[in-house]
């Protein structure tokens, strides 16, 4: 059992999905948004500008939503059917309409010169594509003379759109009825931040884009990519950027979070239609959809430094030290023999030291003395047997030394209550908790953590513990205080693989399942090389290492796939492989909310 893992700080998330996820948009739509990867959108927007602090606030999550729903994955991939692409432009030419409406109000709001001027300069730039989109309509197929209704996801956008424009935002009387400059303009900023997420979202999209582009010359969507993708949408995009950052600077701070709401709402309504567009045709994203109804789906992950920001460890033994300087001030601690306070944390700070030393050794044991170019799985299981004497070593050491004994189980559960978990973490756990009975999905934490009942707080606590399955390691109790020995049930990479084993063996064999392992650390390379779909968390470089060593490919989740969905055929059962060699890698559990569930904006 991993007893002190290097405490890693959460890596700050990059704003979609990886260096070279992601997805797209028609030729004809919104006018120009920056891609937040791409370093010239992000790094001219000034740092703590309004523009850049929504941006950073709603991106990790709907970016990721966006990308990876069936319509984007399908255009990277170039498989997109036509009728799907046609119906997508057709909508995308109402909600042009609408955002050439919303500017020219936004304009009339407007009380300085030079804004209005950008705003128009904005809208003439709609208005060109709009001109033009007949004309892409008729090369796509579409009559552009016949009448198509919006759709309910493209209606909610645009009336959202046109309701900001008007003023009826937050129980306002409406930009009618507005008299002074100074609320006109109130007017304009909210308009403009209501439509600059969609500008930067697809700049971000265009951009990321166009990787697929190099692989596939002959793409069928390339010049809607590369619209996207033109320096001129960036510009645009960083156009209205700037123009929201410069509306932005009277407001005060109440008017400046009503700003904020309007731009997480016109991302998800954004990312709404994404989802919404009709892709009938087999897709490996979202998950649920493309197991439904073949596949059982059992999804397993790791939880300390995956699902949480700090390693356990250390949680538990603060408290044990926490818990003596109580007993011993209080006088009732002559039972326990136990050590000083100060000698107690000198204690916990020697064994961790000694891990930390210990288990860089123990990882140049373990490495076989060349790259393998291949994975073999046999030898990297031999070599992790080195890890579990190792692991199992480091707990005796931390029984023995009796630093554990004399918690409070009431302490244990309070903490768990406190431990925070990773960003979008408790997302992804509480949407399978509220869909639960109508999913056909299990899932299990395979935990080296020295008490279960941490991790069952840490869930009950968010509202994800009903229908959890929790398989760890618990301490040993005398009524409700520990006696310093853990009942160890998972202590090595090697007990968690059979467990996970004995987990899949015990479905029902008549029902095919398809499994998915999330971990972080090297700890858990035998379950993600297991499982059919193995995703990485986070950048550990000990994982990374040791992975390669033996053969192990990591791609980037998007990209990968892509990839898939490139492959994917109405013939095709499965195109997710176990021992295949290759994980996921991704930054955050957006991505991989959005990849097992989809966009969750209900």
């Amino acid at each position: 059992m991993l007893v002190l893992r290097r405490l890693r700080l959460p890596l700050p998330r990059p704003l979609l999905v990886s260096s070279s996820s992601c997805c797209s948009s028609t030729s004809q739509r919104r006018p120009a948004m920056a891609s937040s990867s791409s370093s010239s959108s992000a790094a001219v927007v000034a740092e703590g500008s309004a523009a850049r602090r929504f941006w950073i606030a709603a991106s990790s999550r709907e970016a990721a939503f966006a990308a990876y729903t069936p319509f984007l994955l399908s255009l990277a991939a170039g498989n997109l059917r036509l009728d799907a692409f046609r119906h997508y432009i057709v909508q995308d030419a109402h909600f042009l309409h609408a955002f050439a409406r919303a500017y020219e109000m936004a304009e009339d709001c407007a009380d300085d010169d030079d804004d209005r001027a950008t705003i128009a300069a904005l809208r003439k730039a709609i208005l060109q594509e709009l001109s033009l989109h007949a004309s892409v309509l008729k090369e796509w197929g579409v009559d552009p003379t016949k009448e198509i209704p919006p759709s309910a996801a493209t209606a909610k956008y645009t009336d959202f759109l046109l309701a900001t424009a008007a003023g009826k935002v937050d129980g306002a009387k409406g930009s009618d009825k507005m008299v002074t400059p100074f609320e006109k303009t109130k007017i304009a900023a909210y308009t403009v931040g209501a439509m600059t997420p969609c500008m930067r979202l697809y700049a971000y999209l265009g951009k990321e884009l166009t990787v697929f582009l190099k692989q596939d010359e002959n793409h069928p969507y390339k010049k809607w990519i590369n619209t996207y993708a033109s320096s001129d949408f960036e510009g645009n995009a960083l156009q209205i950027e700037e123009l929201l950052d410069k509306l932005s600077i009277s407001l005060t701070g109440e008017e400046l979070e009503i700003i904020a709401k309007l731009y997480q709402q016109a991302m998800k309504l954004e990312v709404e239609f994404f989802s919404a567009q009709l892709v009938e045709q087999p897709v490996v994203a979202p998950l649920l959809r493309y197991c439904d109804p073949k596949y059982k789906l059992l999804v397993f992950s790791d939880f300390d430094l995956t699902c949480t920001v700090v390693d356990s460890s250390a949680i538990l033994a603060e408290i044990a030290i926490l818990s003596f300087q109580k007993t011993s001030q209080s006088g009732i601690d002559s039972t326990l023999d136990r050590m000083k306070s100060a000698d107690l944390r000198n204690s916990w700070n020697m064994l961790s030291k000694q891990y930390m030393e210990e288990y860089e050794e123990c990882m140049e044991r373990l490495l076989p003395p060349e790259e393998l170019k291949s994975l073999d799985y046999d030898q990297l299981y031999k070599g992790l047997e080195v890890l579990a004497e190792f692991e199992k070593l480091a707990n005796s050491r931390v029984v023995d030394s009796g630093v554990l004994r004399g918690m409070n189980l009431e302490d244990i559960r309070k903490a768990g209550e406190r431990l925070i978990l990773q960003d979008g973490c408790k997302n992804f756990f509480q949407k399978i908790g509220k869909t639960r009975e109508r999913l056909n999905l299990d899932i299990h934490i395979l935990s080296y953590c020295w008490c279960a009942e941490l991790i069952r707080s840490a869930f009950s606590s968010v509202g994800c513990l009903d229908g959890l399955n929790i398989h760890s390691n618990e301490f040993a109790f005398e009524g409700s205080v520990s006696t310093g020995q853990i009942v160890r049930k998972m202590q090595s990479p090697l007990d968690k693989v059979e467990k996970f084993k004995s987990i899949k063996s015990g479905m029902d064999s008549t029902a095919a399942s398809l499994s998915v392992y999330i971990g972080d650390s090297v700890g858990d390379l035998l379950c993600l090389l297991e499982a059919d779909i193995g995703i990485v968390i986070g950048s550990s470089t000990s994982l990374r290492r040791v992975g390669k060593q033996f053969g192990v490919s990591f791609v980037p989740l998007f990209p990968g796939l892509v990839e898939k969905q490139r492959q994917l055929t109405e013939q095709e059962k499965s195109t997710f492989k176990a021992r295949s060699g290759v994980l996921y890698t991704v930054s955050s559990w957006s991505e991989i909310h959005a990849f097992i569930l989809g966009s969750d904006f209900s």
